[in-house]
């Protein structure tokens, strides 16, 4: 039977819709797999990274921030062909990469607690989709090795979960390495307790709208000679790019234009 990928990103869409979240299998191969995990562990090493001093990063997790800066190699991810469009289905074209970072759940971690991923953002629940978050699974993700825990339908909510003690029921993203978990920024969450004798790895690539400030500095925490070398979509996706031709504009013209150093060219379609 032939691959449908519309049939594909309609039924992920209709999940996203009903239970705030839902999990594509084997999006990247063996490899792919291997070279990133491996390339984590040298930055983890290189970096001496240790776990944070507080519960809700984890006292036993190590977490690695704006991974575009330290390889090509993370540049696949953001605009991988199968989870884009589900980002795009949930925000829209103009969204713009919020976070990259890893996230490496160590042995006798405890739960994280439950949160919502836009509980910052001062607006009445519940709203609009405004971020939209996804997990990479670099090993395989259980309930017993920290698979990220859901509250199905929580995204409808018309609030966050209490700090420290909600209770709630949830389900455990249980996927295999490769595969991708993709969720709702208001969907209630959290990294799940790591009761194996092994190290439970992803990436946590992280979305907004395109109007939203993004939770990492994109333009700042990688270096413009970097930067150059993205794929135009990729340039869209940090910030070097207008929301409805409006929103984030240089004297009328595109921030890309100063990324390369040309002559500013004003927008066509340009409206205050």
């Amino acid at each position: 039977m032939s691959h449908d990928p519309s049939a594909e990103l309609s039924g992920h869409l209709e999940r996203m819709q009903r239970d705030g979240y839902t999990i594509v299998e084997r999006v990247i191969d063996d490899r792919t797999v291997a070279a990133l995990r491996d390339d984590l562990r040298r930055l983890e090493r290189e970096r001496a990274v240790a776990p944070a001093p507080n519960l809700f990063e984890g006292v036993r997790t190590l977490r690695i921030y704006n991974l575009l800066a330290h390889g090509a190699i993370y540049q696949q991810i953001p605009v991988h062909e199968r989870i884009l469009p589900i980002i795009e289905g949930v925000l829209d074209k103009g969204c713009l990469v919020s976070s990259l970072s890893s996230i490496d759940i160590g042995p006798g971690e405890a739960a994280q607690p439950l949160h919502a991923d836009d509980q910052l953002i001062p607006l009445p629940k519940p709203h609009v989709s405004i971020i939209c978050n996804t997990m990479w699974a670099l090993t395989d993700f259980t309930e017993a090795n920290g698979a990220t825990r859901l509250v199905p339908g929580s995204h409808h909510a018309d609030r966050s979960p209490q700090p420290f003690g909600e209770p709630a029921r949830t389900d455990a993203a249980e996927m295999a390495a490769g595969s991708v978990l993709v969720f709702d920024g208001s969907i209630w969450h959290g990294g799940g307790a790591n009761r194996t004798d092994q190290y439970r790895l992803g990436v946590a690539m992280n979305y907004c709208a395109g109007w939203l400030r993004q939770q990492e500095n994109q333009q700042l925490g990688i270096p413009p000679d970097i930067a150059r070398t993205f794929s135009p979509r990729l340039r869209q996706l940090v910030g070097y790019g207008l929301y409805k031709k409006l929103i984030g504009h240089v004297d009328k013209c595109s921030p890309e234009d100063l990324l390369d150093g040309g002559p500013p060219r004003p927008v066509v379609g340009f409206t205050k």
